[in-house]
C-alpha cells in the first residue's frame, strides 16, 4: 500500500491518519475491517467513533469521542469525563459563540461539521483561537464524495474559506473520509486529488494526514533562562 503514497513520505515520519470512521453499530462494517482496508489503502491510522482503542494489521485504531447536538455545559462535562483517556475529542460546530467556547474548551481536538455551518460561525476570531488552542478545523471529504449540486458546491466553498484562513492563521486541520462502510474509504492519492478540489496543495494535504497526531500532541511550554 506504501507505493500509493511516496510523494508523502519525506524525510520525518508521520502518522497518516482518517480521522473519522464510523464502524458498526454507527456503520456496517467492524472495526477490524475498517482498519484492514485502511491498512491496504495506504493508512497508519483511523479515529473510530465510539471504539476501543487497537491495532489491526499495523493500523492503530483511535478511539473517538465525536459529540454533537448539545449545550456547552454537556460539552465541557463529556471532556471532562474523557479526561486522560486518549480518545480523540471532536465537536460538532454550530453558531460562532458555541464554536469558540467548544475552541476555548481544554481537551477538545477537532472542530467538525462546519461545512454546515453558518458562513461566520468559523471567522478570522475562532480561526486564531483554534491556532492557539491546537483545536483543529476538520474537512469530511464525504461532504465532496456523496453530496449533491447545491450541497456539495456549499462544502467545497466552505472548505475553501477554511483552508484561506488556515493559510493565515495556521490552525491544524483533519481528514476524514467519514466512511460508515468500505466502500466509503479511498486511498491516499484519492484524498489527494479530492483535496485538490478546495484549494490544498501536497504540503496541505501531507499536514492534514498528520493533524490527528499534531492536536494529540502537548503544546511545547516555553522555557525562561533566570540568569
Amino acid at each position: 500500500a506504501n507505493n500509493l503514497i511516496p510523494f508523502l513520505r519525506k524525510g520525518i515520519f508521520m502518522k497518516i491518519t482518517d480521522a473519522a470512521v464510523f464502524p458498526f453499530p454507527h456503520g456496517d462494517a467492524s472495526v477490524r475491517r475498517l482498519a484492514l482496508e485502511a491498512a491496504a489503502l495506504g493508512f497508519d491510522s483511523i479515529v473510530a467513533a465510539d471504539t476501543p482503542s487497537a491495532t489491526y494489521a499495523g493500523v492503530e485504531v483511535r478511539s473517538g469521542l465525536m459529540i454533537r447536538d448539545v449545550p456547552v455545559k454537556d460539552v465541557i462535562s463529556a471532556v471532562k469525563r474523557s479526561k486522560d483517556s486518549g480518545r480523540v475529542i471532536s465537536v460538532n460546530a454550530a453558531n460562532s459563540s458555541f464554536n469558540r467556547a467548544v475552541i476555548g474548551t481544554k481537551g477538545v481536538h477537532i472542530l467538525r461539521g462546519i461545512q454546515s455551518a453558518d458562513k461566520t460561525a468559523f471567522d478570522h476570531g475562532a480561526a486564531k483561537m483554534a491556532a492557539d488552542s491546537l483545536v483543529a478545523g476538520h474537512i469530511d471529504l464525504s461532504a465532496i464524495m456523496a453530496g449533491r449540486s447545491v450541497s456539495r458546491q456549499r462544502a467545497i466553498h466552505r472548505y475553501m474559506d477554511i483552508m484561506v484562513l488556515e493559510q493565515r492563521f495556521e490552525f491544524p486541520v483533519t481528514l476524514s473520509t467519514h466512511a460508515r462502510s468500505l466502500l466509503d474509504m479511498r486511498n491516499v492519492r484519492d484524498i489527494a486529488g479530492l483535496c485538490s478540489l478546495i484549494g490544498m496543495d501536497v504540503p496541505d494535504v501531507e499536514r492534514a494526514l498528520a493533524g490527528v497526531g499534531t492536536v494529540l500532541t502537548p503544546p511545547k511550554q516555553a522555557v525562561t533562562e533566570i540568569a
